[in-house]
């Protein structure tokens, strides 16, 4: 067989279902050979919005999400996922074509050296040199793509390798699994913890990519300890349940409102640093910190761990809980009671434009508990972080390692396709929206039916809200936007508008039901951003584009 359809069998050999991406002259034998293969090819408008799927996807499944490119500038615009994904820890694996190695050691038509392009933002990048290497390349690939911490890795395929002949199989699939944590340090967390005055749990999104949640809400709730969580770990606990403190990570505030300031020992639960950084949950650098997950602490000034106790995290959850000295369950509400307070303050509001909260309340009353939303980045992404409540995880997909624009609306398509049985939105701005909405035809060719939801105020309105913030101005953040409606249409989706605030529930319940995609342009009135940082202090820096 040819070497492109022995890296096609490989593929299918990791369980792969779908490939994201566009055909390329330097993928054609690739591309030829998934004629005959299960694996569906999902041809996108951009490499970018490949990418974001494959990233989302991979999220969502715990399953490595396979993008793929022609070489040069395809290559280059899988970039911005790629880097996300990495950064989030989301698996996936990113191919590229590449031109023939006659020519890769000299200046040449299109060619980049990808292997080290892509060595800095990935945990594993390799060119194929020769078509006996490819099991080997691909196997690990997925290994460590799919390995804690989980990330991107980057498989570069030159055209005239691909063309080779071979006769080769791919190797046997076995997925790693975290190691047992040592009976040793499981005794001293249960220790530290028996004798904690105000202990608190910080929860990652380690804990969701353990599949760890059930275990760390039966942690919490045997012990009496309130559980904080990141915005990438919302759901992680019920936000209906009596130890969840809500999500944090927004506001300065968070460190004395949640419960932080007070507590005497801090347990970090499956945490990645680019979640909320340690410095704003503990400045004075003076706590018991207890790590517990899958990997080793990273080292920070603002992290220094007294224990840390590395493994299955749901093993260690319970050995250490059937050890530890239940607490009297003070939970400190503050922040949870206030978010609570203030969904319902607005959930009756009809000034028009909408209120975030508004919005918010509505979304949160039309979807289904296990719907899926995912998220943007802007101003509309530190409202939903903070106040879209969540019973389950992964229910609310948020970036916030790399935290880049246009995510929403491939990864919406990603979504539909891991959950089809699930109602999936978009929840974006009208800047992140305009950065990927060319895959609405990608979704309308694919009969996906998913709801994107544009928060509407023609600026780059987290920008503005920083920059309004610091020096009471603001500097080349407003711009125009296309009737939305007509350009929903325009790809023969539905596109409404919201023209008063009453009409929004029932425009959000009709699109949830429709079995097309649905774009709906939500004016939003803004003003509402600095009335927060006034009332509970400044956006950390967890928060950029």
């Amino acid at each position: 067989m040819k070497a492109a359809e022995l890296f096609v069998r490989t593929l299918e050999n990791e369980g792969v279902e779908y490939v994201f991406g566009i055909p390329g002259e330097e993928n054609l034998d690739v591309m030829d050979a998934l004629l005959d293969s299960s694996i569906q090819f999902i041809t996108t408008r951009h490499e970018q919005g490949a990418a974001f799927m494959a990233d989302v996807y991979g999220r969502l499944t715990g399953r490595a999400g396979v993008c793929m490119a022609t070489l040069g500038p395809g290559a280059t615009n899988l970039i911005t996922g790629v880097a996300d994904a990495n950064m989030d820890h989301a698996p996936l694996v990113a191919i590229a074509g590449q031109a023939s190695t006659n020519r890769l050691h000299k200046e040449s038509h299109q060619v980049l050296n990808l292997e080290a392009m892509f060595l800095p933002i990935t945990k594993y990048s390799t060119r194929i040199v020769s078509p006996g290497v490819i099991p080997e390349i691909v196997r690990k690939a997925f290994k460590v793509a799919q390995t804690e911490k989980t990330g991107a890795c980057f498989i570069e395929f030159p055209e005239n390798i691909a063309e080779m002949e071979i006769d080769d199989a791919p190797l046997r699939v076995k997925h790693a699994t975290p190691p047992e944590p040592a009976a040793e340090y499981i005794e001293r967390a249960a220790e530290l913890i028996s004798n904690a005055e105000n202990p608190i749990i910080l929860a990652g999104n380690g804990v969701i990519r353990a599949n760890a949640a059930k275990a760390l809400t039966e942690f919490a709730e045997k012990l009496g300890i309130p559980v904080a969580n990141t915005f990438m770990a919302k759901g992680v606990i019920p936000f209906g349940h009596p130890m969840s403190l809500g999500s944090v990570g927004l506001q300065s505030n968070d460190y004395v409102n949640t419960g932080f300031a007070n507590a005497d020992v801090i347990i970090c639960i499956g945490y990645d640093m680019v979640e909320y950084h340690p410095y704003l949950w503990h400045p004075s650098r003076d706590r018991t910190l207890i790590h517990i997950d899958t990997t080793h602490a990273e080292v920070d000034g603002y992290y220094s761990v007294v224990l840390g106790v590395v493994g299955n995290i749901t093993h260690s959850l319970n050995r250490i809980a059937a050890l530890t000295s239940p607490h009297e369950g003070k939970a400190m509400r503050t922040l949870r009671d206030s978010l609570i307070t203030e969904m319902n303050q607005h959930r009756r509001d009809t000034e028009f434009p909408v209120k975030p909260q508004k919005i918010i309340w509505d979304l949160r009353t039309a979807m289904h508990l296990e719907d899926i939303v995912i998220c943007d980045v802007g101003a509309h992404k530190m409202w939903m972080s903070r106040m879209f409540r969540c019973e389950y995880p992964n229910t609310c997909i948020i970036s916030n390692g790399f935290a880049s624009m246009g995510i929403a609306v491939p990864g919406a398509i990603a979504a539909k396709l891991a959950h089809p049985e699930r109602k999936v939105v978009a929840v974006t701005g009208d800047a992140g929206f305009l950065m990927n909405s060319q895959e609405i035809e990608t979704a309308m060719r694919l009969n996906i039916a998913i709801v994107i939801l544009i928060w509407n105020d023609a600026s780059y309105g987290l920008i503005e809200w920083k920059q309004q913030n610091q020096f009471g101005r603001t500097s080349n953040v407003k711009f125009g936007n296309p009737d939305f409606v007509q350009y929903a249409q325009s790809f023969g989706a539905t596109g409404v508008r919201v023209n008063k605030t009453e009409d929004l529930i029932t425009v959000l319940k009709e699109a949830l039901d429709s079995n097309t995609v649905t774009v709906i342009d939500c004016p939003v009135d803004y003003r509402e951003n600095l009335k927060l940082t006034e009332s509970l202090g400044q956006l950390t820096q967890q928060t950029e584009r």
